[in-house]
């Protein structure tokens, strides 16, 4: 068997992908990991800091975002804002939870 075929294989038998982590914490949940993804596909461009020189146009997001309250975080990316659009034809509800359980996850940064 080829070395990158090994490889493949042993990392498909490590075990589920809800074992990815946010950094010092634990492993997110099905739940969580749905909402990391879609986390990604649509809100990362905007609220994550640029690796490059290109500006960062909204909020690094945690647990602490909205003083960490749930049904304002829903609210907030339903419903969007004069700077945000709103996301609730976009996502159904229970993708919205998602990335809720997704945001609860990510640890306040140091400043």
């Amino acid at each position: 068997m080829k070395r990158g075929a090994r490889l493949v294989l042993v990392m498909l038998s490590a075990g589920p992908l809800a074992a990815v982590a946010q950094p010092g914490g634990a492993p997110l949940d099905d739940t969580a990991l749905q909402g990391m993804r879609l986390f990604n596909q649509s809100c990362r461009v905007c609220h994550t800091r640029p690796q490059m020189t290109s500006p960062q146009y909204a909020p690094v997001l945690s647990r602490a975002s909205l003083g960490g309250q749930e049904a304002a975080l829903r609210g907030f990316i339903a419903n969007g804002s004069p700077r945000m659009p709103g996301f609730k034809h976009h996502f159904k509800p229970a993708q919205i939870d998602a990335i809720v359980a997704y945001i609860k996850t990510i640890p306040q940064a140091a400043d």
